[in-house]
C-alpha cells in the first residue's frame, strides 16, 4: 500500500511539472513579478497539497471501510484534474514534438565548427498554452456537470427486438430493466424518485433488475427500499446478483458476517418484491404460451465466476423461449453464445459505460470499450441477443459525463425487423 501511494506522488509530481511548463509560459508576460510568483507558486501550492489530501483518502478508503462526503469529493476532483492535466499535457506534447524536429534539423544543417547563433530547441509558443487551457478546460467543465447534475440525468432507451421463435401471445410484450444501483453511492433520495417516477411511467409487462444493488453493504439500500419497491410490473419483478453485492469489496469482521450480509441483502430484495433468481429458472405464461425467465448469480471475466447456466437451465424446456439475467457481458461472451442451448435474450449490466464516454447516432466511444467487446446496448451473434444497460447509478466516480444513467425498455415482436 505504502509502495502503491508513492508511486502515485511521483506520477503527480511528473505530470504537474509538465503542465507547469505551460503555466510558465503562459504567466511569463505579466508585468507584475508578485503576481507572476503568486500564479506559479500558488499552482504548486495547491496541487501538492491537493496530492497530499489525495494520498490521505486513498489510504483510509484502503484501511477502513470509510466513505465520507469529503472523501467522494476529492477522489471526484482528482479524477476531473487528472484528465484536464492529461489533456493539457497532450497539446504540450504535440508542440515538444514539433519543437523537436526544429532542433534536429537545425543541429542537422549547422556546420560542425560553427558557433550557434540561435538556440537549437524553439522555444514555447504562448498561444499553443493557451490552447491546451481551452481544450482542457471542456473535460474540467464536462466532468463538474458529470457531478452536479449528470448522475442523475436518467435517460429511457427503447429497442424493439424481432424472433421468429417468439410465441405468438408474447408479440408486442415489454421488458423493462434497471442495473447497478448502487444504491451506497446516492445522496439525493428526490432525484433518485424521479428516476423510479420515471421507471414507473414506462408501465412494462415485466420488470427485471441485472445486478448490484449495493456498492459493498446490505444496509445502503434500506433507506431507498420503499423506493424501488415501487417498481411493479403485471408479470412480476425479477432480480438477479453483480459482483458488488456478495460484499467482495470491504472489510469483514469474520466469514460469518460476510455470509450475514447476503443473507440480509437478498431479505432486502424480497422486502421490494423482486424474485431473486440465484441460479433458476421460472416460467412465465400468457394465452396459453410460455417463456423461460433464467437468472445466474454472478459470472465475470476477471470478477466472481459462480453463475450456473448449466443449473439454471436443468428444468428449461430446450425448445422453450428463453431470456437470461446474467450481470456480467463478458458471461455472454465466454460462455452463454457457445452454450449448446440457445439463450435467445441475455440482458446484463455491470459496465456502466464506465460513466463516461460520447454517444452519438453515428459514433459511440467509451474507455470501457477496451474491457467489454459490448459495453452498452444491442449484440447480436448467431441469433442469439445481448442487451447491456449502462446502469442506473454510479460508483467511483460520482458522476456521468456522456453515458447517462439508463432505464431500458425492450419490446419483443414476433417475425422479422
Amino acid at each position: 500500500m505504502r509502495r502503491f501511494i508513492m508511486l502515485f506522488g511521483v506520477i503527480s509530481l511528473i505530470l504537474d511539472f509538465y503542465v507547469y511548463q505551460g503555466i510558465k509560459r503562459l504567466t511569463a508576460d505579466l508585468r507584475s513579478e508578485g503576481l507572476k510568483k503568486f500564479f506559479r507558486w500558488g499552482y504548486w501550492a495547491f496541487f501538492i497539497g491537493f496530492n497530499i489530501c489525495f494520498c490521505y483518502v486513498v489510504y483510509l478508503r484502503m484501511v477502513t471501510d470509510e466513505s465520507t462526503a469529503f472523501m467522494k469529493w476529492v477522489m471526484n476532483l482528482f479524477l476531473a484534474f487528472f484528465v484536464t492535466k492529461l489533456v493539457f499535457i497532450l497539446v504540450l506534447f504535440g508542440e515538444d514534438q514539433v519543437r523537436a524536429a526544429v532542433a534536429l534539423f537545425r543541429l542537422a544543417r549547422q556546420p560542425k565548427s560553427a558557433a550557434p547563433d540561435e538556440p537549437l530547441m524553439p522555444g514555447r509558443r504562448k498561444f499553443v498554452s493557451q490552447a491546451a487551457t481551452i481544450l482542457a478546460g471542456i473535460p474540467f467543465a464536462a466532468f463538474i456537470y458529470g457531478m452536479v447534475k449528470g448522475r442523475y440525468d436518467y435517460r429511457v432507451h427503447r429497442t424493439t427486438l424481432y424472433f421468429d421463435d417468439l410465441p405468438a401471445a408474447f408479440d408486442g410484450f415489454s421488458i423493462m430493466q434497471l442495473s447497478d444501483i448502487h444504491a451506497g453511492s446516492f445522496d439525493d433520495p428526490l432525484a433518485v424518485q424521479r428516476g423510479i417516477d420515471l421507471a414507473n411511467a414506462q408501465k412494462p409487462d415485466l420488470f427485471v433488475f441485472t445486478g448490484d444493488l449495493v456498492n459493498d453493504k446490505a444496509e445502503e439500500v434500506v433507506p431507498y427500499i420503499n423506493h424501488f419497491k415501487q417498481i411493479k410490473a403485471p408479470f412480476g419483478q425479477f432480480s438477479v446478483l453483480g459482483n458488488h453485492d456478495y460484499g467482495l469489496y470491504a472489510q469483514w469482521p469474520s466469514q460469518a458476517a460476510k455470509e450475514a450480509n447476503l443473507a440480509a441483502l437478498k431479505k432486502h430484495q424480497a422486502e421490494m418484491d423482486y424474485r431473486l433468481l440465484l441460479d433458476e429458472a421460472v416460467t412465465l405464461e400468457k394465452d396459453g404460451e410460455k417463456l423461460s425467465l433464467i437468472g445466474v448469480q454472478n459470472w465475470g471475466k476477471g470478477f466472481i465466476q459462480i453463475g450456473n447456466l448449466d443449473k439454471a437451465l436443468q428444468n428449461v424446456d430446450k425448445n422453450a423461449f428463453k431470456i437470461l439475467l446474467s450481470h456480467d457481458p463478458s458471461h455472454w461472451e465466454e460462455i452463454v453464445k457457445h452454450h449448446p442451448t440457445l439463450v435467445h435474450l441475455t440482458l446484463s449490466g455491470h459496465t456502466h459505460g464506465m460513466q463516461f464516454g460520447i454517444e452519438t447516432p453515428t459514433f459511440k466511444w467509451s474507455p470501457a470499450q477496451y474491457r467489454y467487446k459490448t459495453w452498452a446496448g444491442l449484440a447480436e451473434e448467431a441469433g442469439r441477443r445481448l442487451y447491456v444497460n449502462r446502469g442506473f447509478g454510479f460508483i467511483g466516480y460520482s458522476g456521468r459525463v456522456g453515458i447517462w444513467p439508463e432505464i431500458t425498455v425492450l419490446e419483443l415482436r414476433r417475425g422479422k425487423a
